[in-house]
């Protein structure tokens, strides 16, 4: 057994963890009690004070007569035993002032080793494995990087070769007018006289609702098929485009349309925006009520010009995409897009610059 225990010794200069708390390096021993000096004082003066006064009353007669008047026996015990009380209430003040002083150092000691032990501790800990958090914040910013990736290569894949129902009703009403660009425009008829949106099969309803709803992840196969039909179409193209900028914006404050749960508007009140109302006929399509959310873009309005431009831009693109989309869309459509990234992001850059009041 002795030898056992020989061989459990630990070496110099490790330690090993018992499992037990660590006790506080530098923390003062607690004060002992018994008889203090302050006190040994007012005892010697009280003593003294009462010995003067024994004195006085017996040696030099100053006790009077004994037909005294009560009176004046009460003022004799007052001028007797009144000092008497002052020394031990200052014997307790001193008593006071030096537990607090030693409670103090006790704890500022306790919060030096406290401290000291989470300094040594994140030392320690640096070789160790991170902690939960910081593996979420890897699998987030992992995530981020395939997504921005897959968003950045989805466009070379030739959209030849994607098949489109052509019985689908189309999402959008024709409007050549609407999101043409400068390469739309020198690309608008080919040698032989046919318009180039003419050969691109029409988007769907459904892939339109899709593509503002943006893949759920770099599996998400379906997703970026609508995705890529969607650019494709010149008139929604701008809105996917803004929709993106801003939500990689509030991402970047922490504000994702996932954690949002707005309240579910009605689609005739979806059309009533569509057909160019405002203030109170739309307010319910203000549902977001998430606080933080709301603050958060509400100051990054104030203090960043080009997440505001980017807000306002992406409003305004809405408005014109949603409007062309409604005439073709039923009720079940209208609140199918309600539930998409795109939809929550206009609802609450929408509630933020007050475009519901």
């Amino acid at each position: 057994m002795q030898a056992n225990h020989q061989d459990q010794q630990p070496t110099p200069g490790t330690s090993v963890d018992t499992g037990a708390p660590r006790p506080v390096p530098n923390m003062p021993e607690p004060p002992q009690q018994g008889i203090s000096n302050g006190e040994k004082v007012g005892l010697i003066l009280s003593g003294l004070w009462l010995f003067a006064c024994a004195a006085f009353f017996i040696v030099l007669g100053g006790g009077g007569t004994a037909d005294s008047d009560p009176l004046r026996f009460v003022m004799t015990m007052l001028a007797i035993f009144m000092p008497v009380a002052l020394i031990w209430v200052a014997v307790a003040a001193m008593r006071s002032a030096r537990i607090m002083r030693d409670e103090s150092a006790r704890l500022q000691a306790a919060i030096d080793g406290m401290r000291q032990t989470y300094l040594q501790g994140q030392q320690s800990g640096a070789g160790h494995a991170p902690s939960q958090v910081e593996k979420k914040l890897d699998e987030i910013a992992q995530v981020s990087k395939k997504t921005e990736t897959a968003l950045a290569t989805f466009t070379s894949i030739r959209p030849g070769g994607v098949q489109t129902d052509q019985a689908a009703t189309p999402a959008m009403t024709p409007n050549p007018d609407a999101g043409s660009t400068p390469m739309a425009a020198d690309q608008a008829s080919l040698a032989l006289g046919t318009p180039v949106e003419d050969l691109v099969p029409p988007l769907s309803i459904e892939d339109f609702i899709k593509a503002l709803h943006f893949p759920e992840n770099e599996n998400d196969a379906d997703g970026f098929r609508a995705l890529r039909r969607a650019l494709a179409d010149r008139q929604v193209a701008g809105l996917v485009q803004a929709a993106q900028d801003v939500l990689t914006l509030m991402s970047q404050d922490g504000i994702y349309m996932d954690d949002l749960r707005p309240d579910r508007s009605k689609p005739e009140v979806w059309r009533k925006f569509a057909a160019g109302e405002r203030g109170r006929a739309v307010a319910p399509l203000g549902g977001v009520r998430d606080r933080s959310s709301l603050a958060l873009t509400a100051g990054r309005m104030r203090q960043d010009p080009i997440f505001r431009d980017a807000a306002h831009h992406f409003l305004r693109k809405f408005d014109q995409t949603f409007s062309g989309f409604e005439k073709n869309a039923s009720d079940a459509d209208i609140a199918e897009l309600s539930d998409t990234r795109t939809a929550r992001a206009f609802m609450l850059l929408g509630r933020v610059t007050g475009t519901f009041d």
